[in-house]
């Protein structure tokens, strides 16, 4: 983009980021959605849940601040946030669902990210993004280089250069990284892998434009259905061979490698155990910052196997035909306000000009209305009441527990994230029964919700909690079941 006067002028007026950063009420807008979107990895949210969100936040700032402080309602802000002039907020209603969801516009993530970049670092590297920057090159020239002979050549130096290092090694001369060359590499791993979090979403955005271009050439095309479907579908996919979807295909093929993860696991506990990274105090969130790549990935997947299942829809026989007569009734308005354009009305308010029947009418019947009923009177009995006794034992009211089967799946999802399967008795091993019985029965019912959970009757697996007698003595209990498998979705 040329950062002249007059593209900097439409950008101010017309970027829903640079609209963002100059609202009045940016300090609101980019505090909130930044602690509910972005510090968690949230990548869709009901409006229910947000809405609760942002009273809670309205409320500690009318306390503090006075009640005439941001007098809209929650739903209200979150409306105006959405709108097409703000942009800053997606609202959509997803599949099967009437209730409207939020998620963040890439425009909103990348003033977030700004933001957040204004604050001073105590250390500035140089190095690392020097040699990121030479290691790119080097792949990209050895990418593209179509001599065998070059190949070869580069391959020795290469393995000169490794046999050296390994003989040095040998002798124990181990060349290691001083405390300022890890501090500005683990800056930069820092930076990337929110960078690269945060692109996820500008990912979804553009398979949906993607998506959104192939509609429109659908709705706009004049020819035969037959020369259409070959156009679109000669490629083998539309979305997914696009330059953006190869990049995407390629890195979440790197991501599901289970080896790869385990590695990228291991490596990461030791870095920041390193001193060097832990004078700089770095963010927790970065220690499982591969899972949420994985969440972000997987709802990015399932971004793009919605469109394509709407793609398909979108290609039947009606919706074919519906679009088509869309397109013709707007072709007919246009046509007609063509003609009407140089014999407008005086007026364009004149009643004359145009109308709109009503959709339909009401119609009230009177039979329709409900009788009045007279309301039943109740009898009482007359009877003597008796005073009751204070000695009965209260105890067996507050004994009652209740189970967080939230809690319960949310720790079923987190040992799926380490490993394909994981079995009910290895659970409880990790996180052993707090609420005895009532608790192994909500974890059967997850398992029974769960398309992906198996039971192999062949196998019994002994589970054991610890409870408490009258007396208030610990005992052991077990129970023996059938294995019960949860298996990654």
């Amino acid at each position: 983009m040329q950062l002249d006067f007059h593209t900097l002028d439409m950008q101010r007026r017309q970027h829903p980021a640079w609209r963002l950063l100059l609202a009045d009420s940016a300090p609101l807008v980019a505090s909130f959605l930044h602690r509910v979107f972005v510090q968690p990895n949230v990548r869709v949210m009901a409006q229910a849940p947000l809405v609760e969100a942002l009273e809670d936040t309205l409320y500690g700032l009318r306390e503090t601040l006075g009640q005439q402080v941001f007098p809209k309602s929650a739903q209200a802000y979150l409306n105006d946030w959405a709108a097409n002039d703000k942009g800053w907020l997606r609202k959509f209603y997803p599949l099967g669902s009437d209730e409207p969801h939020y998620d963040l516009t890439p425009p909103t993530e990348r003033a977030l990210a700004w933001l957040a970049s204004l604050s001073e670092r105590s250390f500035v590297g140089t190095e690392s993004r020097l040699l990121t920057l030479f290691g790119l090159l080097k792949q990209m020239n050895d990418g593209s280089e179509t001599s065998p002979e070059a190949r070869l050549a580069e391959l020795h130096v290469q393995r000169a250069a490794i046999e050296a290092e390994m003989a040095r090694v040998q002798e124990g001369d181990l060349a290691l990284l001083d405390d300022t060359a890890l501090k500005d590499r683990f800056q930069q791993f820092s930076a990337l892998a929110r960078e690269l979090l945060a692109d996820f979403r500008e990912v979804e955005h553009n398979f949906r434009a993607l998506d959104r271009s192939v509609r429109e050439r659908i709705a706009l095309w004049d020819g035969a259905k037959g020369a259409l479907l070959q156009d679109i579908m000669g490629q083998r996919d539309a979305i997914a061979e696009s330059d953006q979807g190869k990049s995407f295909r390629a890195f979440w093929d790197f991501l599901m490698s289970q080896s790869r993860q385990e590695a990228f696991t291991d490596l990461l506990a030791r870095v920041l155990e390193l001193p060097a990274v832990a004078d700089l105090q770095p963010d927790q969130r970065l220690k499982r910052v591969h899972y949420d790549w994985l969440d972000a990935g997987e709802h990015a997947q399932r971004t793009v196997a919605q469109l394509s299942q709407q793609l398909r829809r979108f290609l039947d026989d009606k919706a074919w035909l519906e679009n088509r007569r869309i397109m013709d009734i707007l072709r007919s308005i246009e046509g007609r306000a063509l003609a009407l354009r140089d014999t407008a009305p005086a007026s364009l308010r004149s009643p004359d000009f145009a109308h709109i029947d009503e959709i339909g009418t009401d119609i009230e019947l009177p039979l329709e209305r409900p009788l009045h009923q007279i309301a039943p009177q109740t009898l009482l009995t007359r009877v003597a009441l008796q005073a009751g006794g204070d000695d009965a034992d209260a105890s067996a009211l507050f004994a009652q527990v209740r189970v967080d089967k939230a809690a319960l799946a949310a720790h079923v999802r987190q040992s799926l994230q380490t490993q394909p399967q994981v079995t009910l008795a290895a659970l409880l091993q990790t996180r052993p029964l707090q609420q005895g019985l009532g608790e192994l029965v909500a974890y059967l019912q997850l398992a029974s919700e769960s398309p992906g959970s198996v039971v192999d009757e062949a196998t019994e697996d002994v589970v054991a909690w610890v409870v408490r007698d009258e007396a208030g003595l610990e005992m052991t209990r077990r129970a023996r079941l059938p294995r019960v498998i949860f298996v990654r979705g």
